[in-house]
């Protein structure tokens, strides 16, 4: 990775220390040291209990780390959050039933004030974005669960964020609706140039949408890889066929079993 590119998030000996129901220290991150460029796409993989959804967290600001420390654009994780430089996209769609499909991604820009003009254009040109555009008057129950998944992703681009934070987003999803939609977000960051942060245990997902997976392994969590994803773009469905994706896929697989990164 050049070292001329602007990194966008750095965390230094990152550790988080949970109580456990007899008021014992177990320890869920421990040790993580990590940097992610400007623009990348990187995804956090591992078995659950490794600690990649605490690692999400502490970088949104959402837990607080034992030791070490988080920057992100040379600020906190508080101070970024604050200025809405973070979009989430969580494993199931957080959509208000009562509320359109466009009025569910007007929400955010209602909350901070947006004009109803304002609000409506972003709201539509996010949809379209998505392919959601003629489905704006629905409500959510009317979506299938990949669509609901599109507006959620709609949403969490509509304040435009520099960072989209994703835990598990299709993890709940159909192979075929999930192909469609990894399609679909690779094309939105590449359009943005947004920085994404992907949590999944999924292997091929991992490998699939990244430019680097790291690899997370459990008791106590700590970064065991970073495996550089070297297939070109675009990348078709098919390249999953290909030699060196399962090469790539055997690798992050094998990394499970090594050491500290």
């Amino acid at each position: 990775m050049s070292e001329e590119r602007n990194i966008e998030i750095k965390t230094r000996q990152l550790g988080v220390t949970f109580k456990d129901n007899e008021g014992k220290d177990v320890a869920a991150l421990t040790g993580v040291n990590l940097e992610i460029y400007k623009g990348e796409f990187i995804t956090l993989l591992g078995p659950s209990g490794c600690g990649k959804t605490t690692l999400l967290r502490c970088i949104a600001d959402l837990q607080k780390p034992s030791e070490g420390d988080v920057h992100i654009q040379g600020m906190t994780p508080k101070e970024v959050r604050l200025q809405k430089k973070f979009g989430f996209v969580f494993q199931q769609p957080v959509l208000f039933d009562w509320r359109t499909v466009k009025k569910n991604v007007e929400l955010p820009m209602e909350i901070m004030g947006y004009s109803k003009g304002e609000r409506s254009d972003r709201a539509m040109e996010m949809l379209e974005m998505v392919g959601l555009k003629d489905f704006a008057n629905h409500y959510p129950n009317q979506l299938s669960g990949g669509m609901q998944q599109r507006a959620n992703i709609a949403r969490a681009f509509g304040l435009d964020p520099d960072i989209l934070l994703m835990d598990e987003p299709f993890s709940a999803l159909d192979e075929f609706t999930k192909e469609k939609l990894h399609e679909d977000l690779v094309r939105i960051w590449k359009a943005t140039n947004k920085t994404i942060l992907f949590v999944t245990h999924n292997i091929q997902e991992g490998v699939f949408l990244s430019d680097r997976v790291c690899v997370l392994s459990p008791h106590p969590g700590r970064l065991s890889a970073i495996v550089d994803i070297d297939i070109e773009r675009p990348r078709p469905v098919e390249v999953k066929e290909s030699t060196h994706f399962n090469e790539l896929v055997t690798k992050v697989r094998n990394s499970f079993e090594g050491g500290s990164v």
